[in-house]
C-alpha cells in the first residue's frame, strides 16, 4: 500500500512538471518555425515567457516574413511589440511593400506603426490611391451671387511624410480654401459655371499636398450649384439698418423738440406766474398812491376811463361787440 501511493504520487508530480514545462515552452509553436525555416531556440521561446512577451505574436509574423523571403531579425519584431507595436501589421505591410515595389524598410515601417498610423493601410493606399470627397464649400463671386462647389479629391498615400505629415483632414481644409479663394477671385458667378476645372486648375497649382502624408494626384469638380443672392440681401441688411438709424435720429430729435415745448412751456407759465403777481401788486401799489396822496381821485377815475376805453377798443378790432360775443352771433 505504501508502495501504490509513492507511485501514484511520483506520477502526479511528472504529470504537473510536464505540465508547467509544456506551459513554459511552447513546443508546438517551436515545431512549426523550425518546420518554417525560422531558426530559433526554446530558450528564446523561455525568454519571451518571462519578458512576458506572447511567443506565437513573435514567431507567426516571423514565419510569415521568412516564407515572403523578408530578412528580419526576432530581437527587432520583440523589441516593437515590448514598444507597443503592432509586430503583424508590421509584417504585412512589409510583405505588401515588396510585393507592389516599394522601398520601405523595417524601421520606418515600425516608426510609421508607433506613430498611431495603420502602415498596412498606408501601403495599400500607395497602390491604390483613395478619392476623398469634401463637403459642400460655399463662396461668393464679385457680383454678390453665392456658388457651392464639391470635389473629389484622388490622393496616393507618401511613405517617406507619414511620420510628422498631416491628414486628410488638412487635405480637406486647404482644397477648401481654393475653392474659395477662386470663387471669390471670379468677376462673375457665370464663369464659374462655364469653367468648373478653372477651380480644380487653380488648386492643384497651389501645392496644397505640401507638409501632409499625402500626393494629390487630381482635384475633380463633381457639383457646381447657385446659391443666394448675397450682394443684394447685404444691401437690403445695409438698407434696412440704415432706415433704423434715420429713425432713430428722428425719434431722438423728435423727443428733444418735445423737451424745449415743454420747457418754453414752463419758462411761459412762469413768466404767467410773476405777471399775475406783479398784477396783485397793482391795487395795493394804486391804495397806497392814494393814502399818501400821490394820486388823487379824478387820476384814479381818468385811469379807469382809459382803461375801458382801451379795452372797448381791443374789442372792436378783435370782432366782439360791447358783451364779449360775436357781432354775427344773433
Amino acid at each position: 500500500m505504501p508502495t501504490m501511493m509513492i507511485v501514484l504520487i511520483l506520477v502526479s508530480v511528472g504529470v504537473l512538471f510536464i505540465s508547467v514545462l509544456f506551459s513554459m515552452i511552447p513546443v508546438g509553436l517551436w515545431i512549426s518555425a523550425w518546420a518554417s525555416g525560422v531558426k530559433i531556440s526554446l530558450a528564446d521561446l523561455v525568454g519571451m515567457r518571462l519578458r512576458r512577451v506572447a511567443p506565437a505574436r513573435i514567431v507567426n509574423p516571423m514565419i510569415k516574413a521568412v516564407k515572403a523571403g523578408l530578412e528580419l531579425n526576432i530581437d527587432k519584431l520583440e523589441s516593437h511589440y515590448l514598444a507597443g507595436g503592432n509586430v503583424d501589421r508590421v509584417v504585412n505591410a512589409l510583405i505588401a511593400a515588396q510585393r507592389a515595389n516599394i522601398n520601405l524598410g523595417f524601421e520606418r515601417a515600425a516608426a510609421i506603426d508607433l506613430a498611431g498610423r495603420d502602415v498596412l493601410t498606408a501601403v495599400q493606399m500607395s497602390v491604390n490611391p483613395k478619392v476623398i470627397e469634401t463637403p459642400v464649400v460655399a463662396a461668393v463671386a464679385k457680383d454678390g451671387i453665392e456658388v457651392k462647389a464639391m470635389a473629389r479629391v484622388t490622393v496616393r498615400a507618401n511613405i517617406d511624410r507619414l511620420v510628422g505629415g498631416a491628414g486628410e483632414e488638412t487635405i480637406i481644409a486647404r482644397v477648401g480654401e481654393g475653392i474659395v479663394t477662386t470663387i471669390g477671385s471670379s468677376n462673375s458667378h457665370k464663369e464659374v459655371l462655364e469653367n468648373p476645372d478653372r477651380i480644380s486648375q487653380t488648386v492643384l497649382d497651389r501645392s496644397l499636398d505640401a507638409g501632409t502624408a499625402f500626393q494629390i494626384l487630381s482635384i475633380d469638380i463633381a457639383d457646381v450649384d447657385v446659391g443666394k443672392n448675397i450682394g443684394a440681401q447685404l444691401q437690403t441688411d445695409q438698407a434696412e439698418a440704415d432706415k433704423r438709424i434715420a429713425q432713430a435720429k428722428a425719434e431722438e430729435r423728435r423727443a428733444m423738440a418735445v423737451a424745449r415745448e415743454q420747457e418754453m412751456k414752463a419758462v411761459v407759465q412762469e413768466m404767467r406766474a410773476k405777471v399775475v403777481e406783479a398784477e396783485a401788486e397793482v391795487p395795493k401799489a394804486l391804495a397806497a398812491a392814494l393814502r399818501e396822496g400821490k394820486l388823487g381821485v379824478m387820476d384814479y377815475f381818468n385811469m379807469q376811463n382809459l382803461i375801458a376805453d382801451t379795452q372797448m377798443r381791443d374789442s372792436i378790432s378783435k370782432g366782439t361787440g360791447l358783451g364779449g360775443k360775436d357781432k354775427d352771433d344773433k
